[in-house]
């Protein structure tokens, strides 16, 4: 396939006038087949990788159902989302366990969608201070011999595991997880700068949801979010929805950390590509209104979004983040932290042809390809 007409995202550049043409499944210098896919009026950018979500058109990794498990890697995959990394909550080690099984089972049989590349485990080593719509009964101190069962019934794709560094024995975990492999990530946490810095340099390279699930930023006590600054491995998570972060801070965060180290999330829930109404969310119930979505009960308590990562990437446009900027947020950031950078996340020559035309005006899809195959 060559793919003619369009501005091509460079990581280094911006966006390019070039081809981009494919082989098989990867991207190569010249096309291996006959086939033009026209390009005009587009903006060709890598498929997005998604690494920090739960759920969407009424399925939710948590239900560890293998057609449920389809179902959301189809709909990723239709909404430009190539690859995901989907996040479980807080509930008992069995069905964390159960989880786990069946993502590593959806793996081995590769039924299509976007690519599981992993599980994050956003729970249950969390502060019951900072659980928001977590479960609280199921919070659990940071465990090494139960992350290392969670990673063998998945088969070793825990790729990242969410852990409030103020909890006891956080630090051995975080060096425990970090020597397998895992990135680590610091959240739904009360930490303060010295405790999130000690995270940091335990090997925690990662903050979960900056903002949500944290003590905000003060000037005499900077917390995670200055640990995270000062910490130039380190990259931080943003939910761009429009409800969860206001747009000055989300243009404040590319700032503060640079393009290089911002990822943009979008933490969606199963209640997503759905009506508004009443859905379960890891033992408990939430309200969606529109985007907005609430646990019942304490309308305060936000419970993650209703909005893909491509929603999250326009938003981001629309809060003033430069479109190659966004892209890289949604592409070759997030590939970085969760290890396949390699093959994901640009459009460089021999890694997978995934990638996405967006319409230049209104950033709607065009078209979407996947592994070299027109989805």
């Amino acid at each position: 396939m060559r793919v003619t007409g369009g501005q091509v995202f460079d990581l280094e550049k911006g966006f390019v006038e070039r081809d981009v043409c494919t082989d098989g499944a990867l991207l190569a210098s010249a096309s291996g087949d006959s086939q033009v896919l026209d390009a005009a009026g587009c903006c060709v950018i890598p498929g997005l990788v998604d690494v920090h979500f739960h759920g969407c058109v009424g399925e939710d990794l948590s239900d560890a159902v293998p057609e449920g498990l389809q179902r959301i890697a189809d709909y990723e995959l239709s909404q430009g989302v190539t690859y995901i990394c989907p996040a479980g909550m807080t509930l008992p080690e069995e069905q964390l366990a159960a989880i786990c099984e069946n993502a590593a089972a959806h793996r081995a049989k590769n039924a299509g969608g976007a690519e599981v590349v992993g599980i994050h485990l956003e729970g249950p080593f969390l502060s019951t201070a900072k659980k928001g719509a977590q479960n609280g009964d199921f919070l659990h101190d940071p465990d090494i011999p139960m992350l290392e069962r969670l990673q063998k019934a998945a088969g070793g794709c825990v790729k990242l595991v969410t852990v409030a560094p103020e909890q006891p024995n956080a630090l051995p975990f975080i060096r425990a997880a970090a020597d397998a492999g895992i990135t680590v990530s610091v959240g739904h946490t009360v930490a303060d700068y010295d405790t999130a810095m000690a995270a940091f340099q335990a090997g925690a390279t990662h903050a979960t949801h900056l903002y949500n699930g944290m003590p905000p930023l003060h000037h005499r006590a900077p917390g995670v979010i200055g640990a995270a600054f000062d910490s130039p491995g380190v990259q931080a998570e943003l939910i761009c929805d429009g409800i969860h972060i206001h747009g000055a801070m989300v243009r404040l965060t590319f700032q503060l950390f640079g393009k290089e180290r911002v990822i943009l999330i979008s933490d969606s829930l199963r209640a997503t590509g759905m009506p508004d109404g009443q859905y379960p969310f890891g033992g408990q119930e939430i309200e969606v209104h529109g985007n907005r979505a609430t646990i019942v009960g304490h309308p305060e308590t936000l419970a993650g979004s209703v909005t893909s990562l491509m929603g999250c990437l326009r938003q981001a446009v629309k809060f003033g983040i430069p479109l190659e900027d966004a892209v890289r947020a949604c592409t070759y950031n997030p590939a970085q932290s969760v290890g396949i950078a390699d093959r994901a996340g640009t459009l460089d020559i021999g890694k997978e042809a995934s990638f996405v035309l967006l319409d230049r005006e209104d950033l709607s899809i065009r078209a979407i390809v996947f592994k070299g195959n027109l989805v």
